[in-house]
């Protein structure tokens, strides 16, 4: 299970992935595959519900409660997957042609319909499609020399389209290689969904050790921040109770000196009271003999 872009999925092992909503999947990921689940938690009162989603090539994403679902042994099964591999697995009805010289039309019907497809694919940017309608195309046979000239054309067009989308790719590995070594946190997120959103199909050794340097990289910098605000955290934590403790100290500093005040006020009384006596009724100087 994927719920994060941190661990890019392998879609070739035995364990079938189920991604997060947020996780990315390219176009050519899903033609190959048909369709991959999503998981998602929805809110009912107090209560979360679990939710599979099964999403396809050209289709919306359709959810399931986890009773809808089954367990095959294909994989995890969804009324939605019944569907998509009923579709592709029924085959097109099949049309009768009365006579052979309507051979060369068929022929030329499939062309364009494949000439559309190759213009389509490359809108969307998937070059699976692109590569595997031109082979299509280049082994077709009974075309008439108009329709030759054509497909050669489209072809040619195509070869040159995947040669300039083979360079982007490379230049976008590159890119996040670079981006890595230097620590570019921002850019390299942003290079690695885009890596996983266009470029997850058919990776050769080295692209494959990017991608996962680019997501260890990223997971270790999360970590380190979230490390660095706990840190921060506890030193916040840390200086307000030295506050308190400052303040703490120098209440009782100040009760203290006001108790030690007090009785020297109280010896300065005594005297000036004892002062205050013996002027009023002290000895009184008689007057010597004569006076």
């Amino acid at each position: 299970m994927h719920l994060g872009q941190a661990v890019v999925p392998v879609w070739d092992d035995a364990v079938e992935p189920v991604l997060g909503t947020m996780v990315p999947v390219d176009r050519d990921t899903l033609v190959r595959r048909w369709y991959v689940h999503r998981i998602r938690l929805d809110s009912e009162g107090t209560a979360r519900r679990v939710r599979i989603g099964t999403e396809a090539f050209a289709r919306p994403t359709e959810w399931f409660a986890l009773n809808e679902c089954e367990m095959t042994e294909q994989g995890l099964s969804t009324p939605a997957v019944e569907r998509i591999v009923r579709s592709r697995n029924t085959p097109p009805p099949a049309r009768r042609t009365p006579a052979k010289d309507k051979a060369v039309p068929d022929v030329r019907t499939r062309t364009q319909v494949l000439f559309r497809r190759i213009e389509e694919a490359r809108a969307v940017g998937s070059v699976v499609v692109v590569a595997r309608v031109s082979h299509t195309l280049a082994t077709l046979d009974g075309m008439d020399q108009e329709t030759r000239s054509q497909t050669d054309t489209v072809l040619q067009d195509a070869k040159l389209w995947l040669r300039e989308q083979a360079a982007a790719r490379q230049e976008m590995f590159t890119q996040l290689s670079e981006a890595v070594a230097e620590g570019k946190v921002q850019e390299a997120r942003g290079l690695l969904t885009r890596v996983n959103a266009i470029a997850a199909h058919d990776r050769t050794d080295t692209e494959t050790q990017t991608a996962r340097a680019a997501a260890g990289f990223l997971a270790g910098m999360l970590r380190q921040q979230e490390e660095t605000a706990q840190k921060l955290h506890a030193a916040a934590e840390a200086k307000e109770e030295a506050r308190r403790r400052a303040a703490r100290q120098k209440g009782r500093n100040s009760r203290r000196g006001a108790v030690e005040t007090e009785p020297q006020h109280s010896g300065r009384n005594r005297t000036a009271d004892s002062g205050a006596g013996q002027g009023a009724g002290g000895t009184v100087r008689q007057r010597p003999p004569g006076h």
